[in-house]
């Protein structure tokens, strides 16, 4: 696979799923606006290729006869080129976001539900919610009283999120730290000393999300949609990742497609890749994409699989 340019480097996460190695890759950085020199490279790395791909990964414009070379490229030899962002959205499935606000081309087709998605998400959540209460009552009950063993304070957390529109709700879950903390930060980290042992393996498990299900038949949530985040971070967020609010065009999920897709993150890049499997998810929905992530998010429960 040969990447020519830096717009976007991939992970080694990202690498993983695409099951190919740094070795598979080569990328192309110097000469970008001399595009003899770029043929030429491409010529000299064409036969080592393992995976038949170019992928044009470039913020500038790319010059016809790079166009016209890889056309014949992929006519003679079957080599096939594409942009950075197709290439993520077809097999990583996630909506490139520039780092900066100059491109409007990625907005495209990213819009609310219509009336007929909506009403699917809604009987998927009714449905969701029904199976969740008969089975998981036993455990809500248990937790309740683990956390009431292990924290003195109440076994409820409540918080303010915002949701659709930019509309503020209140968010609860089983609370997983300890009241008394003196310590405060936006972000937990390894090895917390604020969150009690029941809490570390209810956030590990997502038994601590159960009690947005009255947030789900209250309408404030989905079961799959973007993570409700803070006010306070959603303010940062906005300052720093161009076009983060469109995630507010649908209420947030209690799973999806970013949590089940993209580690634990905390800073402002990790939020960017997140959001990146949140456009896609909006752009993109469909009653497959919904199952797909409500079966990932269950292999994560298990502990069976999960980033």
């Amino acid at each position: 696979m040969i990447i020519l340019g830096t717009k976007y480097k991939l992970k080694r996460f990202e690498k993983l799923k695409l099951n190919i190695s740094k070795d598979d890759i080569y990328y192309i950085e110097d000469g970008l606006n001399e595009p003899n020199k770029i043929i030429k490279t491409i010529k000299s790395k064409i036969n080592d290729l393992k995976h038949n791909t170019i992928i044009l990964n470039m913020d500038s414009k790319i010059p016809s006869s790079i166009i016209i070379y890889l056309i014949n490229l992929q006519f003679k030899r079957n080599i096939l080129f594409c942009t950075m962002e197709y290439f993520l959205e077809e097999k990583l499935n996630k909506c490139y976001i520039p780092v900066q606000d100059d491109s409007l081309d990625f907005l495209y087709n990213i819009t609310p539900y219509s009336k007929w998605q909506y009403f699917q998400k809604r009987c998927i959540d009714y449905f969701g919610v029904f199976w969740l209460l008969f089975f998981s009552w036993p455990v809500m009950i248990y937790a309740y009283w683990k956390i009431k063993e292990q924290s003195p304070g109440k076994a409820i957390f409540r918080q303010l999120r915002i949701g659709k529109h930019n509309k503020h709700f209140e968010c609860i879950k089983f609370r997983s730290m300890h009241e008394d903390t003196k310590f405060f930060n936006h972000y937990t980290q390894d090895n917390d000393p604020r969150i009690f042992a029941w809490g570390s393996v209810m956030r590990k498990t997502r038994l601590d999300e159960l009690p947005q299900i009255w947030n789900i038949i209250k309408g404030d949530m989905h079961l799959i949609g973007p993570r409700a985040e803070w006010s306070e971070l959603v303010e940062k967020y906005e300052k720093e990742i161009p076009f983060y609010n469109k995630r507010h065009l649908v209420a947030p999920g209690v799973t999806g497609c970013a949590q089940v897709n993209y580690p634990y993150g905390a800073n402002a890049e990790d939020t960017r890749q997140k959001l990146m499997y949140d456009l896609y998810y909006i752009k993109y929905w469909n009653i497959w994409l919904e199952l797909k992530i409500v079966w990932r998010t269950a292999l994560v429960v298990m502990g069976r699989n999960g980033v």
